[in-house]
């Protein structure tokens, strides 16, 4: 079974949308070398602590853990190592843009395949403070709460 013409999801980063306001979200490409990829395709990527810069008009993505791949041997660079991020120049202006404005950040939300081509879904988002967490808690609290009573009423 080909795995072209779908998106398969490779990692999310759930983490982030429990953090940050996400304001708007934009699709890249990575370069990855080989063994990478491999990895990749096998899931072994983690995004958890991960984060994008703009360096001298490129967009890096630091912190992203790829596991190294089994029968990589030599091939297999180090897991931590900063991947650039391929996109548009009017693009990357956007999201300078953004980026200037105080506390926005670029935060990638998931990894994915596309055609067979790796991509980052990557977030313009805004950091949430303390209150603002606790709110979004209490929200999902009460919509469970809901549920639970609507599912005991009509069962």
């Amino acid at each position: 079974m080909s795995t072209k013409g779908q998106n398969r999801t490779l990692a999310t980063n759930r983490k982030a949308r429990h953090d940050y306001f996400i304001e708007d979200t934009i699709e890249a490409g990575i370069a990855l070398t080989g063994t990478e990829v491999k990895s990749f395709r096998q899931g072994k990527v983690n995004l958890k602590e991960s984060y994008a810069i703009v360096e001298s008009n490129e967009v890096f993505i630091h912190g992203m853990h790829v596991s190294p791949y089994e029968q990589g041997n030599i091939y297999n660079v180090d897991p931590l190592r900063k991947r650039k991020l391929l996109l548009h120049k009017s693009e990357i202006r956007k999201l300078i843009g953004y980026i200037t404005q105080k506390g926005y950040s670029l935060v990638p939300l998931s990894a994915y395949l596309k055609n067979g081509k790796v991509k980052i879904e990557l977030a313009i988002a805004k950091g949430k403070k303390l209150y603002d967490k606790r709110e979004d808690i209490a929200k999902k609290d009460a919509e469970r709460r809901i549920q639970k009573h609507m599912s005991e009423k009509y069962s």
